[in-house]
């Protein structure tokens, strides 16, 4: 095999491994629609709320009942979340939060759900 064939293949290599971490499922994470999201955080008995947005996002507008827990501050802020409890996630489009729910997932979280579509697709009331 030559040099530039074993190049090809590292790279082949190297992309299905970050195709397959960005889109591989989370454990413990579900995905729900914003009406399943909604019905939810209503039926839950003191479900933690978690915008992951940078805090300017946030106040452009966030879900009533969110905590701002950006993502560049979730490693040092995990420990404010309490791990017996129903955890909903979101941020804009639901990149960020399910990178925060495989944080979480590393920290023992097992009770996660995010926000499908992120903000963007959430049609309840948002608060300013």
């Amino acid at each position: 095999m030559d040099t530039s064939a074993i190049i090809n293949v590292a790279l082949i290599i190297v992309a299905v491994w970050f195709l397959y971490s960005r889109l591989a499922p989370t454990k413990g994470l579900r995905t729900l629609s914003y009406k399943d999201f909604g019905q939810e955080l209503q039926s839950h008995k003191n479900p933690i709320l978690i915008d992951v947005r940078e805090a300017g996002e946030f106040y452009t507008g966030h879900i009533p009942g969110a905590i701002n827990i950006p993502m560049s501050q979730l490693k040092n802020k995990v420990f404010e979340i309490p791990k017996d409890k129903n955890v909903y996630l979101y941020c804009r489009s639901g990149m960020r939060s399910k990178q925060a729910a495989g944080i979480l997932s590393k920290q023992g979280y097992t009770q996660m759900a995010q926000l499908q579509g992120g903000i963007m697709a959430w049609q309840g009331k948002i608060k300013k």
